[in-house]
C-alpha cells in the first residue's frame, strides 16, 4: 500500500508528481529544488540553496511523521561540481544532529530547472 505525502509547508509540485510517497516502511521524497515559501528561489549561493532544499525535504518528512534522522539515502544534484565544497559543508551542518549519516550520491549536472544550483531527493525509513 502506498500513500501520497503532501505538505502545505513545502513547495507544491511543479508537474505531475507527488512531493513524497509513503510505501511500507519507506518514504520517498521527490527532488526538491531550493524554492522558498513564496515559490521563488531566494538564496543565491550554493550553501543557501542546499539549506532551503533540505528544509523542503524536512517539511515533507514531517508530514509523514518522520524526521531527518529517518533518512537512509540522499541524492544531491549539483549544477557545477566546483560548488561541491560549499554544498557539502551546508549539508553537514544541516544534518549535524542526525545520529547516523545517510548514504549519499552526488550527481554533477550541467543545469537544473529554473537556474537552481542544487536539487535534493531522499529516501527515509520509518517503522
Amino acid at each position: 500500500m502506498k500513500k501520497q505525502i503532501h505538505s502545505e509547508h513545502a513547495p507544491p509540485p511543479g508537474g505531475y508528481y507527488s512531493q513524497g510517497i509513503h510505501a511500507g516502511p519507506f518514504i520517498f521524497v521527490s527532488g526538491q529544488l531550493p524554492f522558498a515559501a513564496g515559490g521563488q528561489i531566494e538564496a543565491e549561493t550554493a550553501a543557501g540553496q542546499t539549506r532551503q532544499a533540505l528544509a523542503n525535504v524536512e517539511m515533507i518528512l514531517a508530514e509523514a511523521q518522520a524526521s531527518m534522522d529517518n533518512l537512509v539515502s540522499v541524492t544531491i544534484y549539483v549544477s557545477d561540481i566546483d560548488l561541491w565544497p560549499k554544498v557539502n559543508e551546508a549539508y553537514e551542518v544541516y544534518l549535524d544532529d542526525v545520529s547516523i549519516p545517510p548514504a549519499r550520491a552526488v550527481v554533477p549536472t550541467q543545469e537544473l530547472h529554473f537556474g537552481a544550483l542544487v536539487e535534493i531527493s531522499a529516501i527515509a525509513y520509518r517503522e
